[in-house]
């Protein structure tokens, strides 16, 4: 049930092939812009570039016929359930997200849900976890703008055997990161 004000998507429209970019509006907020001349005024040297709309629009159409968006939507809950097998390592502090967009905290105490410094951060994400999964063939981001997070995104046609591979490749590393830590 997430009905947003704004959509802005980029690479997933053509796949990566072409850069390509938008922004959706709902109907509230492009009424003002349905008529007359008033527009949102802003510069770029790609914008409205035929290539690129063709990229996309026939990107989209394969998605749509290959029911790329309904296959995630099928197989989102059991991504999060696979996933959330791993609130059994005391590193793991949640598991959250949406479709095939997951975010695993990292986290200290898992009671408490205590985070790592800034000195903290950088040694587990940089310095262990961003090699050691990718290492292990997982390449996802780790991230500390905010709370130390595992960021995961696989491709949408992924089902439970690669969400089995995702999640032991997980398991591995951060029970080694648990032992660095502990």
């Amino acid at each position: 049930g997430v009905v947003p004000d704004i959509i802005t998507c980029g690479k997933g429209m053509t796949s990566g092939y072409f850069p390509m970019g938008a922004m959706i509006a709902n109907e509230r907020l492009y009424e003002p812009f349905r008529h007359g001349t008033a527009s949102f005024l802003h510069g770029f040297t790609f914008g409205g570039h035929p290539a690129g709309a063709a990229v996309a629009l026939a990107n989209l159409n394969i998605m749509e016929r290959e029911g790329t968006n309904e296959h995630v939507r099928a197989n989102e809950a059991a991504f999060k359930a696979t996933i959330e097998k791993l609130y059994d390592l005391p590193i793991v502090g949640d598991v959250r997200g949406a479709g095939y967009f997951l975010a695993i905290e990292i986290v200290k105490d898992k009671v408490t849900r205590e985070t790592f410094n800034a000195e903290e951060s950088e040694k587990l994400l940089r310095g262990f976890l961003s090699k050691a999964l990718f290492e292990n063939g997982l390449y996802c981001r780790a991230d500390d703008r905010g709370d130390p997070v595992i960021q995961l995104a696989p491709p949408l046609i992924c089902d439970q055997s690669h969400f089995d591979e995702i999640e032991s490749i997980l398991r591995t590393v951060l029970t080694e990161a648990s032992s660095l830590i502990f």
